[in-house]
């Protein structure tokens, strides 16, 4: 807890509290996750018992998109891209627990507008590379020095992933995905 009546100070570490990004997404300096209070802990020590499941719940999702995003034919005309799922074969049960859902997609504006006029939520995750944030500026990269991050921020999307999302929600994602590219 920190108790200021400097206001300067106070937003400092406002802003340092949610990884250094005001607004959102956006780093002038470098922060952290520091947002865990003692009724939030409470609620973690009850919910870690379900971790596993809705991990495995999540898994489902991620191959039932998969296999959905196959059948759609959007994989093999290069209009999607999907999430590697690196560990996966290695037989580790928590390979990838699925947080995010991010695909790689071809005019993804035009894309996450079209969701949202189906009521289908997406997010932007990394919409700036690490090296153009302001906070690493002092490192003296330019645009153009990572040019796969800088694609990777304009062409990554998230659709959602959580453990309760039916196999009916998700194949309206991806017939409304599909219906953009159409």
């Amino acid at each position: 807890m920190v108790v200021t009546n400097d206001q300067e100070l106070a937003e400092r570490i406002k802003v340092l509290r949610v990884h250094g990004g005001k607004p959102k997404y956006y780093h002038k300096m470098i922060g952290g996750n520091f947002r865990l209070d003692t009724i939030q802990a409470a609620v973690l020590n009850v919910k870690l018992r379900y971790l596993d499941d809705r991990t495995r719940r999540r898994q489902e999702n991620a191959r039932r998109y998969e296999t959905l995003f196959q059948q759609s034919g959007l994989v093999q005309k290069g209009k999607v891209r999907l999430p590697a799922p690196v560990y996966r074969e290695s037989g580790a049960n928590h390979y990838h627990i699925y947080n995010q859902f991010v695909l790689r997609v071809d005019k993804r504006d035009d894309l996450m507008g079209s969701l949202k006029q189906k009521g289908i939520g997406t997010e932007i995750y990394y919409p700036v590379p690490f090296h153009l944030q302001e906070c690493f500026r002092y490192l003296g990269h330019k645009e153009g020095n990572f040019p796969e991050s800088e694609r990777a921020a304009k062409e990554t999307v998230a659709i959602p992933i959580y453990p309760e999302l039916t196999a009916t929600q998700q194949t309206e994602v991806v017939e409304a995905i599909a219906a953009c590219y159409a």
